[in-house]
């Protein structure tokens, strides 16, 4: 059999066009999967559009309770029911105001009596309080006309296993040392310090803008992350889990229960440390819209 000889500039013209027709045949292939890419669903695309909007308001204190492990001192405290701090309250609320909530939850426990509170209240009680679920939880409500405010705080589980056995508590954190040096709380403590004293000099909504912002509240939860977290045999982290978590997804439970349907526009007014927590939550479900505080 004789092999037929091309010329050499008629072999390259071969493989040229041969790529070429491959290249065309690839971006063929390329873009019909890029349609095909298109078209794909995400999770969100299986869930109804229209979810319940909740506005998570992460406060201080106003009263000081000193409850949490950083305290703030004296000359540092804020006084909302003095000027100039009382008439930034005033622009605060009309701020959260805005969102328009239907329902209105604080940061109370059945014993708090929050409803028999707030009747007082609506007829011209405890004027005198500082406490933000007077001076923002019930006076909100009370402007929007709403007739009940919800008091949705929680004990958490390591609460109950602890009444219902001690021994076993204590055996099971035991290892938990509560005085272990923690190089970052100490770092914690500086920012936590510094945030005190930008607290008197910001305008309260500025503040509580910069207090709600996702940079702050991951700050937040980072705080409980830290010490003895890695170094007592897992108890912390069980202890954490059973005791901070599932008290906030107790808190988040509640707010499930009272919720109607995509209609309900939800105000929680809650400890900043619990709205960082709330934030993960809600943003996480597909049956709530989380609002950004700033963005009212």
């Amino acid at each position: 059999m004789k092999y037929l000889r091309l010329p050499l500039c008629l072999c390259i013209l071969a493989v040229v066009i041969a790529g070429c027709t491959t290249k065309t045949s690839q971006n063929n292939s390329s873009t019909d999967q890029k349609t095909a890419f298109d078209t794909l669903k995400g999770p969100s695309d299986f869930y109804p559009k229209e979810r319940v909007k909740v506005l998570v308001v992460g406060t201080f204190h106003f009263e000081y309770p000193g409850l949490d492990a950083h305290k703030t001192s004296d000359e540092n405290k804020v006084d909302v029911l003095k000027e100039p701090k009382k008439s930034e309250l005033e622009e605060l609320v009309a701020y959260i105001k805005k969102f328009k909530p239907n329902k209105v939850v604080i940061e109370a426990r059945p014993t708090w009596n929050t409803m028999e509170k707030f009747e007082q209240y609506k007829n011209g009680g405890f004027t005198d309080k500082r406490d933000e679920r007077f001076t923002l939880g019930m006076r909100i409500a009370k402007d929007l006309g709403l007739d009940t405010l919800y008091a949705l705080d929680a004990h958490s589980l390591i609460r109950d296993l602890y009444e219902k056995d001690s021994v076993l508590v204590k055996e099971l954190t035991n290892k938990i040392d509560g005085e272990a040096d923690d190089a970052y709380w100490e770092l914690s403590k500086k920012w936590l310090d510094y945030e005190d004293k930008i607290r008197l000099k910001l305008p309260l909504l500025d503040y509580f803008k910069r207090m709600n912002s996702r940079e702050n509240h991951r700050a937040n939860y980072g705080l409980y992350l830290t010490g003895n977290i890695g170094n007592s045999d897992g108890q912390a982290a069980d202890y954490l889990s059973m005791w901070w978590y599932n008290r906030n997804l107790r808190i988040f439970a509640k707010l499930v229960e009272i919720t109607d349907g995509p209609k309900d526009r939800i105000l929680v007014i809650f400890g900043n440390g619990h709205a960082a927590l709330l934030r993960h939550l809600f943003e996480a479900t597909p049956q709530y819209e989380f609002v950004e505080f700033d963005s009212l």
